[in-house]
């Protein structure tokens, strides 16, 4: 009985400690990042490696989710003889929901993955160790840009997929299908509200940014410097940026759509 009440406090401890390595980095991160900002160079650097190389992903993922969506709302929406809505059906789910969530899930699969990978392989080759003997910080140096990076590149992804997936979703509805053009888009004109609803899913997009960014870095940079313990990160990275996303995305939804 003594050894599983040690354990189950050994177990609450690690995460109560866990929990604080985590705000300290992340405090760090905030105070790093005025500093970070006027070497903008840096940023954009990441910014390119971060959103553009992943631009390929975001857009065949969004025309096909667009297709997708386009089928099956015309199928749906034949029963009650309302087809002309499909756009319209198309846009909502596309920039409230599927655009930043797919996105991100597509982001921390290509590069939150990267970002811890390279974090533990410069922890691993004792990089970061140099630099704060050279009186580098190497929060400021390294991470801060990688984290502005995510967080600016997150919103434009989230964009493009839309974008896309709007375009699939014509592709399929109009030429192949039959719909009315004028209808497919004057329904989604006159349904889609800019800021109800592609402003909530651009802060949907930027929560998601800065979760998926920050859970990259920190495993990354909390890593084990073996290649076990990167390979490790690597995977956690994945697992806990998913259902960090499913999980805000359902907070996020309840407070934005729901009240």
């Amino acid at each position: 009985m003594m050894s599983l009440a040690a354990n189950i406090g050994l177990g609450v401890r690690r995460l109560l400690a866990d929990w604080g390595a985590s705000a300290r980095l992340f405090w760090a991160l905030l105070a790093a990042s005025p500093r970070a900002l006027m070497r903008f160079v840096l940023v954009r650097e990441q910014l390119f490696y971060l959103g553009n190389r992943s631009l390929l992903i975001i857009g065949v993922s969004g025309l096909f989710v667009g297709s997708v969506l386009a089928l099956q709302g015309d199928y749906a929406l034949q029963r009650y003889g309302s087809r002309e809505a499909v756009g319209l059906l198309t846009a909502l789910s596309l920039v409230r929901e599927l655009g930043p969530v797919v996105t991100a899930l597509l982001f921390a699969g290509r590069a939150g993955t990267s970002l811890t990978a390279e974090i533990g392989l410069m922890k691993a080759g004792e990089q970061l160790t140099a630099m704060e003997m050279m009186a580098v910080d190497p929060v400021q140096r390294v991470l801060a840009p990688r984290f502005w990076g995510g967080l600016i590149a997150m919103p434009l992804l989230a964009a493009v997929f839309s974008a896309v997936g709007i375009m699939g979703g014509w592709l399929v509805d109009v030429p192949l299908l039959g719909i009315d053009p004028g209808a497919f888009w004057s329904q989604m004109q006159g349904g889609v509200d800019v800021f109800k609803d592609v402003g909530n899913g651009v802060i949907k997009s930027l929560v998601f940014g800065v979760t998926v960014t920050f859970i990259a870095l920190l495993q990354g940079y909390a890593c084990r410097p073996t290649p076990e313990g990167v390979s490790a990160a690597t995977t956690r990275t994945v697992v806990l940026s998913s259902l960090a996303v499913l999980a805000l995305d359902f907070m996020l939804t309840a407070m934005m759509f729901s009240i």
